[in-house]
């Protein structure tokens, strides 16, 4: 339980690293942060495994690119739905959504 707790703040931590980068990214405070990874990864859980098997023919004629666009548009959507974190546009959410999933990574192995 406790190994959950310290992902899901390094995660946040990684939230906030990735809205100081990325200039259309905004987090107004911690718990703002906090709260978005919490929407990111019940999206990842819940709604992206329903959303790439809708686009599967898309996905696999863009070889899996497509992927990147679904991650943006569920971290736009995150952004949408959660106050205190904001995103301006779609080319923030890409760049976003990938700094936070290569930094993730790096997460997931501990």
């Amino acid at each position: 339980m406790i190994k959950i707790l310290i992902k899901w703040v390094v995660l946040a931590l990684v939230v906030m690293l990735t809205a100081f980068l990325i200039p259309g990214i905004e987090v107004t405070n911690f718990l703002a942060a906090l709260i978005a990874t919490a929407v990111i990864v019940l999206c990842n859980i819940f709604i992206k495994p329903v959303v790439q098997f809708l686009t599967l023919p898309i996905n696999l004629m863009t070889l899996g690119l497509f992927t990147l666009v679904i991650n943006a548009v569920l971290f736009w959507f995150t952004g949408y739905v959660v106050d205190g974190f904001n995103v301006d546009g779609f080319l923030s959410a890409l760049f976003g959504s990938i700094i936070l999933s290569i930094m993730s990574v790096g997460i997931a192995k501990v």
